[in-house]
Order: C-alpha cells, then sequence, then structure tokens
C-alpha cells in the first residue's frame, strides 16, 4: 500500500459547538481543552465500570499492557468529541457526533453507558447510520 501511494485515513470525530466544528483523532491532544477531555474521560469511565462497563480491549491492536490498552481506547476520537459536547453544551441539549470511520464495538459498547451515566441523548452518525443512545440502549439494537 505504502508503494502505491495509499495511505489509511486517520479515525476522527467532530462536534459542532458555537458555530464552530470541533475535530478530534484517536489519541489527539492538540485540541485546547485535551487535558481536561482525557481527565473526564477517566473519570466517567470510571462511573461506566461501577455500572457494570468492561472495556473490550481487542479493540486495540497496540502490544501493550491491558490498563494502557484501556487508556488508548478513552483516547478515541468519537468519546473525545462525546466528552466536548459533555464539557460544553447546556444540560439536556442531545450530543451530535459525527465520525468518517464506523464506530468501533468497545465505543458502541461505551456509548450506551455513557448516555445511562450522564442521563443525555447521544447521536453518533458513523460511515453505516445513525446510532442514537439513550438509557443505555442503541437505536441499532446492537446491530451494526
Amino acid at each position: 500500500m505504502i508503494r502505491n501511494g495509499v495511505k489509511k485515513e486517520p479515525g476522527c470525530s467532530w462536534i459542532e459547538f458555537n458555530d464552530e466544528v470541533h475535530k478530534f483523532v484517536s489519541g489527539d491532544f492538540s485540541h485546547p481543552q485535551s487535558e481536561q477531555l482525557h481527565r473526564f474521560l477517566e473519570t466517567l469511565s470510571e462511573r461506566q465500570k461501577q455500572k457494570g462497563y468492561a472495556p473490550d480491549t481487542a479493540c486495540v491492536f497496540h502490544n501493550v499492557n491491558e490498563e494502557e490498552k484501556e487508556t488508548l481506547l478513552c483516547g478515541h476520537s468519537e468519546r473525545l468529541a462525546i466528552a466536548f459536547g459533555l464539557l460544553n453544551l447546556p444540560p439536556g441539549v442531545p450530543i451530535r457526533v459525527a465520525k468518517n470511520l464506523r464506530v468501533c464495538n468497545d465505543c458502541h459498547s461505551a456509548t450506551k453507558f455513557i448516555s445511562k451515566v450522564v442521563e443525555r441523548e447521544i447521536i453518533v452518525r458513523d460511515v453505516r447510520r445513525f446510532h442514537y443512545f439513550k438509557d443505555g440502549k442503541c437505536s441499532c439494537g446492537d446491530y451494526w
């Protein structure tokens, strides 16, 4: 692929806030609120685990230990965009995120738990469909 000039498109997600689009790439720290977003996601992850969430680290292909894999999962672009929405949008306003690739299994599961823990509607548009998360459930019925 590299010899032929083909490059893999990085996964990215974006959310609109105050007429401005905020774009996130997995593991990205370039956003002005990056540190705050990552801290928030760590706290949110603990709250999710208390409700029964178990990270699916099979989605991470890096040769690292399980704890590092969980940290990498928290840095996926859709989670960064969701965290941005939770921290910046007024309470009760649905969070709308778009993504250029398909949502991974773990992020789908995590977003269901996030919607339940924070009691917010979260809409994620991936390359295949809209996922409407509410009260720990997704409109796709876990078939995507």
